[in-house]
């Protein structure tokens, strides 16, 4: 099912968001692409329509450009704790959105800044709460 856009709407957003619905060529434009999809992460329950579609299409985007620039094997050497900040961080999540999904604020803290290792739960917190695979929190 199609879901139903007001155009004048999604053009008003694109404006307010200040990109233009194109190829990232450049990390200054993928840096205001991340931002704004973070913009649009942060209204979680209260997205409108277009904002749902403008954030499809600047993941879109955004997952094109790291996939041509941004090599995985860097990704690959990167320990648990390093992906989750980083997730964290294109996601706009922050530290107490944590809290109660993988232990206490100081539990989380621990694990965000790498002083404390994943455990198997709370990968599989993890991945539920990110809609990713556990497996990248191990």
């Amino acid at each position: 099912m199609t879901t139903t856009i007001d155009k004048k709407k999604y053009l008003d957003l694109l404006d307010t968001a200040d990109i233009s619905p194109k190829v990232i060529e450049t990390e200054d434009e993928y840096d205001r692409f991340l931002a704004v999809a973070q913009m649009l992460m942060h209204k979680r329950g209260n997205r409108t329509p277009e904002d749902t579609a403008l954030l499809m299409l600047v993941v879109r985007l955004i997952e094109d450009y790291e996939s041509i620039h941004h090599n995985l094997d860097d990704w690959e050497k990167s320990t648990p704790n390093e992906l989750l900040r980083h997730i964290m961080t294109v996601s706009g999540t922050r530290n107490v959105d944590l809290i109660g999904i993988i232990g206490s604020s100081g539990v989380v803290s621990e694990v965000v800044n790498g002083k404390r290792t994943i455990s198997r739960e709370q990968a599989k917190s993890l991945g539920k709460f990110f809609k990713l695979s556990p497996g990248l929190f191990i």
